[in-house]
């Protein structure tokens, strides 16, 4: 069962190890995939045609697929699917929604209800991400966005 919560990216999603199965299996048939390891370098990589990338946490105490995806989003300028696999937390999903995974594959076990309340406790952060590169300060307000307008007009 996929969930999309709403106060990150629409198009993160959680998927449960079964799902991630069935998914895995119909993407290495029809779309350009590629499972990386950790010691994998990304800025070496033909992405052409790449569709999906998994980016594996063998423990969760290893973080290289968190640099892996920052790499990927910010630097190569990725724009396909990058799924979390393996070793992965429920406390890790906000993190990994801001170094640019698009889908966590949830542990067998793990309430997906409980994962969800890891982006409701947090929605918002001051800081840019690989996915929201400017700080929260550098956003406009919406009574900017109003007044600039007006003066626009002007």
């Amino acid at each position: 069962m996929s969930h999309s919560p709403a106060s990150q990216a629409p198009a993160f999603r959680l998927l449960t190890a079964a799902e991630h199965a069935t998914t895995l299996e119909a993407d290495q048939a029809t779309v350009g995939y590629l499972a990386l390891n950790n010691e994998a370098d990304p800025r070496e990589l033909d992405l052409v045609g790449v569709q999906r990338i998994d980016l594996d946490f063998p423990k969760f105490t290893d973080g290289r697929a968190y640099s892996q995806a920052y790499l990927l989003r910010r630097r190569l300028g990725y724009q396909g699917e990058l799924r979390a696999t393996g070793d992965v937390l429920i406390d890790q999903l906000v993190q990994m929604a801001r170094t640019g995974f698009d889908v966590a594959v949830l542990r067998e076990g793990v309430d997906a209800s409980d994962a969800q309340r890891q982006f409701d406790r947090f929605h918002a952060f001051y800081q840019g991400d690989a996915v929201h590169a400017l700080p929260h300060f550098r956003d406009p307000e919406p009574e900017e966005l109003s007044v600039q307008s007006e003066r626009s007009a002007v």
